[in-house]
């Protein structure tokens, strides 16, 4: 990767959320400069400069928090001391004690994939689907195994729906049960069967599904707006998943867990735990810290 933009883009073809972070203020003395940028992972890991080891554990607790909650925020790291920024309004500010001087404002995105909509069929539904999700810049994945196009007979899909948003099974017929169940059994939040109400309700049926699961699937799919045409009906399956993603919060890729975090035996401060984060094993445990040099005056002091 030759950039940060080249990155990125590749996380989200990958379907990983991460973290923009992007220097827009930097007083002296700092490393950093404006327009600087990095990308932090879920995990952490910080790729890109935006300050060094003294100002990264401050900005990967602040993007970590960001990226649960799917916020952006204005992070302002301040030293000790009275420093004289503008006034951010709604800004997140921190003093971080080890900084040597200066300051910063480092602006943080959070960044996720688009909601990937997984369509079972080859049907003229199917494809009029296929064709509302692109304009609406959702991920399609056609899955042609759930569909064996100039026959009648169909089978289940050739691989999980493991990190879809929503599933639409569009066969009219075939092994619409058993795509149903492979659906719920990835953990997918929106399954919508294309079917008469009888015959979606006798497909379910044949599950024996409990409630939490018959409450994901929806037959007949699609909001009632009286659609009669293929294309009227994709846009009433798009605009059910649209409100499950806005209204529902179904869930577009998964959220982090909330960091792991420590208190600086050195200096203080709250550390969160990384595979970047310095730290030492001293006498059975695991002290960590905010910067290398804070865990070098640790060793000095127990030397």
């Amino acid at each position: 990767m030759n950039t940060i933009a080249d990155r990125a883009k590749q996380l989200l073809y990958e379907r990983k959320p991460f973290v923009h972070a992007t220097v827009v203020r930097a007083q002296p003395p700092t490393s950093a400069r404006a327009g600087d940028e990095a990308i932090l992972l879920a995990d952490g890991t910080i790729e890109g400069f935006v300050g060094g080891e003294c100002a990264q554990n401050s900005v990967r607790k602040a993007a970590l928090g960001a990226l649960q909650a799917g916020e952006s925020v204005l992070l302002r790291v301040l030293p000790d001391g009275d420093v004289h920024f503008p006034d951010a309004p709604g800004a997140c500010v921190v003093v971080n004690p080890c900084l040597s001087g200066g300051a910063l404002e480092i602006f943080l995105t959070p960044q996720f994939p688009a909601p990937l909509v997984r369509i079972c069929g080859a049907t003229p539904i199917a494809e009029s689907l296929a064709k509302v999700c692109e304009v609406l810049g959702y991920e399609v994945r056609r899955d042609g195994g759930c569909d064996i196009p100039g026959s009648h007979r169909s089978s289940p899909p050739d691989e999980t729906f493991d990190g879809a948003t929503a599933v639409v099974v569009a066969t009219h017929g075939g092994a619409e049960a058993e795509t149903v169940r492979a659906a719920l059994d990835a953990g997918v939040g929106y399954v919508g069967l294309v079917a008469s109400r009888v015959r979606g309700a006798s497909v379910l049926d044949a599950l024996d599904l409990d409630p939490a699961d018959r409450a994901k699937v929806h037959t007949p799919v699609g909001i009632p707006i009286g659609a009669k045409t293929p294309a009227e009906i994709a846009v009433s399956i798009a605009a059910e998943v649209i409100a499950g993603v806005r209204r529902e919060g179904l869930p577009v890729a998964p959220r982090p867990d909330a960091p792991t975090t420590t208190v600086d035996p050195v200096c203080g401060m709250t550390v969160s735990i990384g595979p970047d984060t310095p730290h030492l094993r001293s006498g059975g445990q695991i002290h960590w810290f905010c910067c290398p040099g804070c865990r070098s005056r640790f060793v000095a002091a127990r030397a």
